[in-house]
C-alpha cells in the first residue's frame, strides 16, 4: 500500500468538511437524512478511537431555503441571511439528535473572518476549540452567515466553508483535513468537459501548475469550486496538515480513508517555516 496513505492511520486531530451538495437530495434539495446519519456515525466512531474531530458543515442556507418554501437558492443578501438563520437552527437540531443516538456530544461554533483577523478573538476561539476537544466534544463549525455580508468586505467573510475548514485546520493544529464534496478529487482537466482528463492521486507540492488546474464548476447548491479547494490545500499543507479531496456520496469513505484506502486526491503536508495564518486571510 501507499506509505503516505498508511500514515493517515496515525492522525489524531482531524477536520472534516461536508458540502451542501453532499447533505441534500439533488432532486428536491431536502436534507438527506440517511447520509447525515452515516456521517454522524463515522464521526462518533473516530472519536471512539481516540481521534479528535471537528466538523465544518455547510447546508444552513440550503436547508433554510427549503424550510421557508423557496424553490431555489436565494441571491439577495438579506434573504440569504434569513435562510441561514432558519437553516442553521434546523440543521443543528438534526445533528444534535443524531449525535445523541451514538452517545456523543456536539457543539456549535459560528465564525466570521474577523474572528481570525483579530488576535484576541483568534486566541479565544482557539482556546474554545481546545477545551471542547479535550472534553471529547465534536464541534460543528459554520460561517456566521446571518451577520457576514458580501457587500461589506471580503476581509469580513470567508465566502465558503472550504476556506473556513482550512483556516480551522491551521488554527487548531489539526494534522488532516478531509474535504467531502461532489467530486472525486483533482484532475488534469475538467472531467465533465474532457473525457481524457487524468486523475491525480497525490500532490507532493502545490505549485503554480497545480493551482492552474482549479477550473472546476460551482454547483447549484454549494459555493466552492476546485480553485477554492486548491487555495484551501495551500493553507492546510503550509500549516503542516495533509489534506484530501474526496467524493462525499458515501460517508463510509471517511473510515476507508483513515484505513489507507487510495481514494480521493491526497495533498501532502509541506509545512511553511514561520507559518502565518493571517497572511492567507488578507
Amino acid at each position: 500500500m501507499d506509505e503516505n496513505r498508511i500514515r493517515l492511520k496515525d492522525k489524531r486531530r482531524i477536520v472534516i468538511k461536508i458540502g451542501s451538495s453532499s447533505l441534500t437530495h439533488e432532486e428536491t434539495g431536502e436534507v438527506n437524512l440517511i447520509k447525515l446519519e452515516k456521517l454522524v456515525r463515522e464521526l462518533c466512531d473516530l472519536r471512539n478511537r481516540g481521534i479528535q474531530v471537528v466538523l465544518v458543515s455547510s447546508g444552513a442556507i440550503a436547508v433554510g431555503a427549503r424550510t421557508l418554501g423557496l424553490s431555489e437558492r436565494p441571491r439577495e443578501t438579506a434573504l440569504k441571511q434569513a435562510c441561514a438563520s432558519v437553516g442553521q437552527a434546523r440543521l443543528m437540531m438534526i445533528y444534535q439528535r443524531l449525535f445523541a443516538e451514538y452517545n456523543c456530544i456536539a457543539s456549535q461554533i459560528l465564525m466570521t473572518k474577523n474572528t481570525m483577523l483579530n488576535a484576541i478573538n483568534r486566541q479565544n476561539a482557539q482556546n474554545t476549540f481546545e477545551e471542547l476537544l479535550g472534553l471529547g466534544v465534536i464541534p460543528i463549525v459554520n460561517e456566521n452567515d446571518t451577520i457576514s455580508t458580501y457587500e461589506l468586505s471580503r476581509l469580513q467573510q470567508f465566502g465558503d466553508n472550504d476556506t473556513l475548514s482550512a483556516v480551522v485546520t491551521a488554527m487548531i493544529g489539526a494534522d488532516l483535513l478531509i474535504l467531502l464534496s461532489d467530486i472525486d478529487g483533482l484532475y488534469t482537466d475538467d472531467p465533465h468537459l474532457n473525457p481524457d482528463a487524468g486523475f491525480i492521486d497525490t500532490v507532493e507540492r502545490i505549485d503554480e501548475k497545480i493551482m492552474s488546474l482549479g477550473k472546476g464548476a460551482v454547483t447549484h447548491v454549494g459555493t466552492g469550486g476546485m480553485a477554492t479547494k486548491l487555495s484551501c490545500a495551500r493553507i492546510a499543507t503550509a500549516a503542516g496538515a495533509d489534506m484530501i479531496i474526496a467524493r462525499g456520496s458515501d460517508m463510509g469513505i471517511i473510515h476507508r480513508l483513515m484505513e489507507g484506502e487510495k481514494s480521493g486526491t491526497l495533498f501532502l503536508a509541506d509545512k511553511e517555516e514561520n507559518f502565518d495564518l493571517e497572511k492567507y486571510l488578507i
